[in-house]
């Protein structure tokens, strides 16, 4: 009896593609719920029946993995304070995250709170997914300021991660 060997998981390609999905409709959900000052069940209801892997104005969504989404904008909802905290403590003193693009706030809220709360995941992973998000909405500076506070959070909330590079500064 011969076995065959086969490719990549599709399941676990797909899995991947859904938590990306999740994850920019997180950072959509936090941000509609900052704005338009909806409320979190609102959104989740909305987002579930209406937006995931959805037709919205001729554009169809990938299907996205509708528990990790929840997973993340209650995460942020009901950690929101020491998140921000997290947040601010890395920013520049007159650049608290109060004053940042609503939506560059939304990403480092669902980013920190997948660092802090879903530890299960790689911080490169967390990281690189969310960068990936910021250069859909941001160009090249607000990309890279969002990657210096992930970078660093991930480097406080998860000392010792092998998934990150050395820092440049301390070589550790």
């Amino acid at each position: 009896m011969t076995t065959k060997t086969k490719g990549p998981d599709k399941r676990r390609g797909k899995a991947l593609a859904g938590r990306s999905a999740a994850r920019l409709a997180a950072v959509q959900a936090l941000y509609q719920m900052d704005i338009a000052g909806t409320g979190i069940d609102s959104v989740l209801d909305e987002y579930e029946t209406y937006r995931l892997g959805q037709e919205i104005d001729g554009e169809q969504y990938a299907p996205a993995d509708a528990a990790h989404f929840r997973a993340v904008v209650s995460g942020v909802v009901t950690d929101q304070v020491a998140i921000d905290r997290t947040v601010n403590a890395i920013l520049a003193d007159n650049w608290p995250l109060a004053r940042i693009d609503s939506i560059l706030r939304a990403l480092l809220r669902a980013a920190t709170f997948e660092l802090k709360g879903l530890p299960d995941i790689p911080s490169r992973v967390v990281i690189n997914e969310y960068l990936d998000i910021a250069g859909a909405f941001f160009d090249a500076e607000e990309k890279s300021l969002a990657n210096g506070v992930l970078d660093r959070a991930a480097r406080q909330i998860r000392a010792g991660d092998a998934t990150l590079a050395p820092d440049r500064e301390t070589g550790d």
